[in-house]
């Protein structure tokens, strides 16, 4: 991504630590005032919520933990670290099976859906923030409606092109869609800000151990078992009221 790439020839860059400028551009794409819509989403939290299933710090913390290991790590991460590998390479082909695999393993349809909003919502919002034409490719390919633009994939695409390390654009994506969570549950319990706060310092751990894990896993690790939040997102749909979408 040209812009940002002239910011980052102005520093050093490795692997295992990204450049000041990559860092806090890290930081704004996942402030929770970017503006993707991860407010609007819960994947099944609130379905538990209603149920009572969720109701103190500990249970919001042993969800996410959930989430983390049995959704996120084995899910949307590879693809998101393969779809980094791939924008690398510059590997349509890659890619495109990336994005229809991203489809299909998102049994819930509220889970498909939150994942092509988010995406789309995030190509046009930070795509203007550089110039690189194989970004600008792919949101021409979601603009002609020859792909649905899964958050996933695109995020990968967008983090190889920024030149952040794919370790830190692991975590950050998980640690975002952690504190997502965590921020909706403060709305909706409710809880109260401190012990949002607690809960996010909490998950920080498994975070940074989930990152390390993703690191070591393949597409031939990718797998669905968290199946009691498939089937939470399935039963959010027919709840009485929703705060969320998903």
């Amino acid at each position: 991504m040209k812009q940002l790439k002239d910011g980052l020839n102005n520093h050093s860059n490795t692997v295992a630590t990204p450049t000041d400028f990559a860092l806090l551009h890290l930081f704004q794409i996942h402030d929770s005032a970017f503006p993707i819509g991860s407010f609007t989403q819960t994947y099944g939290m609130e379905t538990y919520i209603q149920e009572d299933v969720i109701r103190t710090k500990e249970d919001l913390v042993a969800y996410c933990t959930s989430f983390l290991f049995h959704n996120l790590v084995r899910g949307d991460a590879i693809l998101m670290q393969e779809a980094y590998a791939a924008a690398l390479e510059q590997d349509v082909e890659r890619l495109l099976y990336l994005e229809q695999l991203c489809g299909a393993m998102k049994l819930a349809k509220e889970s498909r859906e939150a994942s092509v909003n988010l995406g789309r919502q995030f190509i046009k919002t930070a795509s203007p923030l550089g110039t690189d034409a194989f970004l600008t490719e792919w949101k021409e390919r979601i603009d002609a409606k020859e792909i649905k633009g899964h958050y996933a994939i695109l995020y990968g695409i967008y983090s190889a092109a920024t030149g952040v390390s794919v370790h830190h654009a692991v975590m950050t994506y998980l640690f975002a869609s952690l504190n997502g969570l965590v921020q909706n549950a403060v709305r909706a319990v409710p809880f109260g800000q401190t012990t949002g706060v607690q809960a996010m310092y909490e998950l920080i751990g498994p975070v940074t151990e989930a990152a390390a894990f993703v690191s070591t896993l393949t597409e031939n690790d990718i797998s669905n078992n968290a199946l009691g939040i498939e089937l939470a997102s399935m039963k959010h749909e027919y709840l009485f009221s929703r705060l969320f979408i998903s």
